[in-house]
């Protein structure tokens, strides 16, 4: 066993916990200091936001309202948890860039929790999201979105989005170690998740779908979480055409996340064990 290893195996919980705060505070500063990162994490979702709302908004009837201002109501939620499913991509990307850089060999070589930096890579992206999220609510609000649920559920429907996101930071550290390359895990990271984010409620009601589509649609973990978000942030009279059982899609939702982190932060592991020895 050589000394790297006796000493990671003497790292005590408390340590690995400061091991990873110092990895995320440095994956943060990285995305803030590199401006393309910083303009393509930002700008992508409030486009999607500008994009749907006014170009596709007059022809797309929310719920049962032919009133296309209320398009919008129907569109933050949504684009919420999509910008959290892409962001999630940038933990793929930054892996790879760090296992080609010769950073992780460079982590591998001091007496340092495994297990810090791939949570500290992922914590990282839950706090890019966060910072996303407060500039797309920002923006929606100038274009007539409004919450009337009250401060806890809209807290309480950020952090399910946020969380959902950091689910999916795991499958993309799986896709990063297997691609190795940025180029690649770019393509593999949004190859199931453009399917899964247009075949959903994020951009229309699922009800609006044929029959086939219509039953994926409505049991993939997209739309149960913005189904939930929505559920928590439009106005109560707008629920009851849609059907949604709030406590019921919370559950779902909270069953998604943990399903998902509990296979695929396993798997990130094993996987990271093997690619750095």
């Amino acid at each position: 066993m050589t000394t790297q290893a006796r000493a990671r195996r003497g790292v005590t919980f408390g340590r690995a916990l400061t091991h990873t705060g110092v990895i995320t505070r440095r994956n943060v500063l990285r995305f803030l200091r590199i401006p393309a990162l910083l303009l393509f994490s930002t700008v992508q979702p409030v486009m999607f936001l500008l994009l749907f709302n006014y170009v596709f908004g007059g022809a797309i009837t929310f719920g049962t309202s032919a009133n296309p201002d209320d398009y919008i109501n129907w569109l933050i939620p949504g684009i919420l948890v999509q910008s959290a499913v892409f962001g999630a991509t940038a933990t793929a990307l930054g892996l790879t860039e760090d296992l080609g850089a010769g950073v992780i060999d460079r982590f591998r070589s001091l007496p340092m929790a495994r297990s810090a930096v791939l949570t500290g890579r992922t914590l990282a992206d839950l706090v890019r999201n966060t910072l996303v999220f407060s500039l797309m609510l920002g923006v929606g609000y100038l274009m007539g979105w409004r919450f009337e649920q009250g401060a806890l559920k809209m807290i309480l429907a950020l952090v399910i989005a946020l969380l959902f996101g950091y689910s999916f930071s795991w499958v993309m550290v799986v896709i990063g170690l297997a691609t190795k390359t940025p180029e690649a895990a770019q393509s593999a990271g949004f190859l199931p998740i453009f399917p899964l984010v247009f075949a959903s409620s994020v951009f229309v009601p699922t009800q609006t779908m044929p029959d086939w589509l219509q039953t994926f649609a409505e049991n993939q973990p997209i739309t149960v979480v913005a189904n939930t978000v929505r559920s928590l942030m439009l106005p109560e009279q707008s629920l009851a055409p849609l059907g949604f059982d709030q406590g019921e899609l919370i559950l779902q939702s909270f069953l998604w996340i943990v399903a998902i982190i509990a296979v695929f932060a396993p798997w990130s592991v094993r996987m990271y064990k093997k690619t750095v020895g």
